[in-house]
């Protein structure tokens, strides 16, 4: 690495992500800017992942690799930290090892943040990704991005978007954000190690700086069977997971001199919500259940 400071790091994430990580590491060599710097930060990796990371990094000068200091398994949010501390770019972007950025990505959210020196964050349209494998029978889309595009979003709208969770909130593969901004809000919270981490995340970015939401396509989303978001949804872990992320969110605003009386009851409203759609769904258990023996003859 050269003693140049880059305008953009990009992070890439990785544990055991030998499959997708070439892919990746070329869509950020791909990209039509160049000022960069690519840390490629492992997670105790057992695969390959590194020597793939290796491989690039022999090829380009721009590409480093990174570990924890004891090169063990300590999830996406410590993860991401360790790049964030070694990161020398204004801004940041990350990257998980199975996504993939668009070419003009950087070049095209560089200029939002020349346009719009207020802004802390920029994201756009994120491709939910199935047709990655030829054997996909579902089609690609995009969430309603829930906000008029192409326009600066200012605290806290997109922080009760979030907890709505009716449309797309930023993706760790598609935001890119000013470093300071990223230490300003203290990084990424280590007691979420996977599940609603990036949650966590945005919305203290959301009230602290105002947002631009771009209508522009920068980032695909790779689905398949060993994503984090997969595994979770197959295991139905999502609903505690977010019971938790809201909990610790509730004690985050009530210290943040950001939030208001209104955010505050926002985050309960979201609890309340949760909690009547267990009541429903236990409701309907209880109507549907039919003890042996009690049939119609």
């Amino acid at each position: 690495m050269s003693d140049h400071s880059p305008r953009v790091t990009a992070i890439i994430i990785v544990f055991n992500g030998e499959a997708f990580l070439d892919e990746a590491i070329a869509s950020v060599r791909a990209q039509s800017f160049e000022d960069w710097e690519l840390l490629v930060v492992d997670d105790g990796s057992t695969d390959g992942s590194v020597e793939v990371a290796a491989r690039h990094a022999r090829k380009d000068r721009r590409i480093s690799i990174a570990r924890h200091p004891d090169g063990r398994n300590h999830g996406m949010s410590a993860t991401r930290n360790v790049g964030l501390a070694q990161a020398h770019g204004e801004l940041i972007g990350f990257l998980d090892a199975d996504d993939v950025w668009e070419p003009l990505k950087l070049e095209e959210q560089v200029a939002v943040f020349d346009r719009h020196p207020e802004v802390g964050m920029v994201y756009g349209r994120t491709l939910i990704w199935h047709t990655w494998t030829a054997h996909s029978d579902r089609p690609d889309f995009c969430y309603d991005l829930g906000v008029q595009p192409d326009s600066v979003q200012r605290p806290p709208t997109l922080f009760r978007q979030l907890l709505r969770n009716q449309h797309q909130t930023p993706t760790t593969c598609n935001a890119l954000m000013r470093s300071e901004v990223c230490r300003d809000v203290g990084g990424f919270d280590d007691s979420f190690p996977a599940l609603f981490e990036d949650q966590v995340f945005f919305s203290k970015v959301f009230l602290a700086r105002p947002t631009y939401v771009s209508g522009q396509l920068w980032a695909k989303y790779r689905q398949h069977r060993a994503s984090t978001s997969s595994v979770s949804a197959a295991a139905a872990a999502d609903e505690a997971a977010n019971i938790r992320f809201l909990r610790w969110l509730r004690t985050y605003v009530d210290g943040s001199p950001e939030a208001t009386i209104a955010d505050r009851l926002a985050v309960e409203a979201a609890l309340v919500r949760i909690a009547r759609r267990r009541v429903r769904r236990r409701l309907r258990r209880v109507l549907h259940f039919r003890p042996r023996g009690m049939g119609l003859r």
